[in-house]
């Protein structure tokens, strides 16, 4: 008896040193618990409670399995039945613009051309001469009224210049790859009845030859540099603290949308230069991945010397080159085809930036490690860019996994889907544009085109692609939920669906703006999922995106942003 009651007592001195091993173990900063965790793990793809440590999820798993982490020190969040996912990674935008456009004239839901007449004369009315006026987001084709005169679909300049005619004025397309401007705007680039256009770009006249205010792709090059040494007047202090303004800015809007990672295609040194100074403060507010849209002789000796992976603790990683355009946008009738426009039949679209400057960059990506992520938009500028990315492939066949990308493919031939598999080339794609620009496609492609190769991207995804999606910000609204709904329903605003064979499933529309954006950012093992060890991005929903009906994803809120385990944002 006194041995069983040795025995007995030192089980109970062993329980109590494990007890007490257990509550000196690690405790969490932060517990999520009481929630439907869509983990987009195929291991582990639901669960209740995640516990966070740091910046860094620990454990993901049951309410009760969790509760053990919770320390006194703990912050706990009882998610209530709502949805817990990783957080949104935009998969193409350009940043900066994004939140410069928050301090420009918005026209993206003008529906006329006179509306936005009228914007710019109120503006004029508080600029003093000489001082621009620039303005983003007009599409024509969303316009409900048409003016008398038009010209390629587009109306002349003189009501603009009517009501500005001290002070130039920029319209930029909600593409980017045209703009609109006054008779000031045209004086002040030097563009006149006798100036010839550029190679890859277009000075739309009239009949008797008189610029109509529409410049298209590299036309508008002259304009926008002639705004540049406009802005260059600024001193060096106030150009700074613009740009800190709109990083700031575009990175308050993307966390209230539940995005906690943004794809830039299109940076420079000067910005990655400030970028890095932020980084180093701690002042960046969402995790940022850049692509370099400079020169190729400029970047040429300044590629290892600016390459880097993760710096500031993961919110800063340059190792891209991109987005250089080879074409331009079908809105503006500018994307490369390979056969003429259906509602245009003199034009193949445009090849903007040259082949060589491509293959150079390609030559240079190859050579410095970076990824290389170019514009193809029309069928025959994909078709290009994979014989530029398959020959210098060929040239280095020891170097495998690049995952160089072609951004936007809204049109491709069916004979390049298998060259997208056999090099690996990923589709960075956005799904909005399916429903944003499915008005209006057919007019530019025609029926059997449009059905073959418009906006294909769940046949990409059927071929073994990587799903990706995104919403390429100001070109169109940052909501992912928006992309999500048009990716899993094709529907158009007038109810009827645009290429309905094309949807991805709830699951596969998840995993594009998560994991797949994630893979095709070499970050799939720190972000893209709800996973022990992966950084603690996660948003908060209001519903279930993955079971709530049709017609009730644009009701899902986001209720908090949580980016590296602190909640950056709450719904008020």
């Amino acid at each position: 008896m006194k041995k069983i009651l040795l025995i007995l007592s030192g089980l109970m001195l062993m329980s109590c040193a494990e007890q007490d091993a257990e509550q000196s173990g690690p405790i969490a900063d932060l517990v999520l618990t009481n929630g439907n965790v869509v983990t987009v793990e195929e291991g582990q793809p639901h669960a209740e409670a995640v516990a966070i440590v740091d910046d860094k999820i620990t454990a993901v798993g049951t309410s009760a399995e969790i509760a053990a982490w919770i320390g006194e020190e703990t912050e706990v969040i009882d998610l209530a039945g709502k949805t817990a996912i990783p957080g949104f990674i935009e998969g193409h935008g350009h940043y900066t613009s994004y939140g410069d456009a928050f301090h420009r004239l918005e026209l993206r839901y003008d529906t006329s051309f006179d509306s936005i007449v009228q914007k710019v004369a109120r503006a004029a009315e508080g600029v003093t001469p000489g001082e621009w006026i620039v303005g983003r987001g007009w599409h024509q084709d969303k316009w409900e009224t048409k003016e008398d005169i038009l010209v390629d679909g587009i109306p002349v300049h003189d009501k603009l210049s009517a009501v500005s005619p001290n002070n130039p004025v920029m319209l930029i397309h909600t593409s980017g790859h045209g703009v609109f401007v006054n008779q000031a705007a045209l004086d002040e680039a030097g563009i006149g009845d006798d100036t010839v256009p550029p190679e890859g770009g277009e000075i739309v006249r009239r009949e008797d030859g008189t610029a109509t205010g529409m410049l298209r792709e590299a036309a508008q090059d002259a304009v926008r540099a002639s705004f540049a040494a406009y802005e260059a007047q600024r001193t060096p202090e106030q150009i700074e603290s613009e740009m800190r303004r709109a990083i700031i800015t575009a990175g308050e809007e993307s966390l209230k949308y539940g995005i906690t990672s943004f794809q830039d295609l299109g940076t420079n040194f000067y910005e990655v230069d400030l970028l890095k100074k932020m980084a180093d403060e701690g002042t960046i507010p969402v995790r940022l991945w850049m692509a370099f849209e400079e020169q190729a002789a400029d970047m040429d000796g300044k590629l290892d010397e600016y390459r880097m992976v993760g710096y500031g603790n993961n919110f800063l990683t340059v190792r891209a080159i991109g987005e250089k355009v080879l074409d331009g946008a079908l809105g503006t009738h500018g994307g490369w085809l390979h056969e003429p426009y259906e509602d245009m039949p003199t034009s193949h679209g445009l090849n903007v930036v040259p082949i060589e400057e491509i293959e150079y960059s390609a030559r240079l990506a190859m050579k410095h490690d970076y990824q290389l992520a170019i514009q193809g938009i029309g069928d025959r500028a994909t078709t290009e860019l994979l014989n530029i990315y398959g020959a210098e492939m060929a040239q280095n066949p020891d170097k495998t996994d690049l995952r160089w990308r072609i951004e936007h493919a809204q049109v491709i031939a069916p004979s390049d889907i298998p060259r997208f598999v056999e090099l690996g080339v990923i589709p960075a794609v956005q799904g909005i544009f399916a429903c944003s620009d499915g008005p209006w496609v057919e007019d530019r492609l025609g029926k059997n085109r449009t059905l073959e190769r418009g906006y294909i991207f769940n046949t990409l995804y059927n071929a073994g692609l990587t799903p990706t999606n995104g919403t390429d910000p100001p070109v169109d609204e940052i909501d992912p939920i928006g992309s999500f709904k048009c990716s899993v329903t094709r529907e158009l605003p007038d109810g009827s669906k645009f290429q309905e064979q094309e949807t991805y499933s709830r699951e596969v529309a998840l995993y594009s703006y998560t994991m797949g954006n994630a893979i095709a950012a070499f970050e799939e093992d720190i972000k893209g999922s709800i996973k022990v060890g992966k950084l603690a991005d996660i948003a908060i929903l209001s519903q279930d995106l993955t079971t709530v009906p049709d017609d009730k994803l644009m009701d899902t809120e986001i209720l908090m942003t949580i980016l590296g385990g602190k909640v950056v944002y709450k719904k008020e």
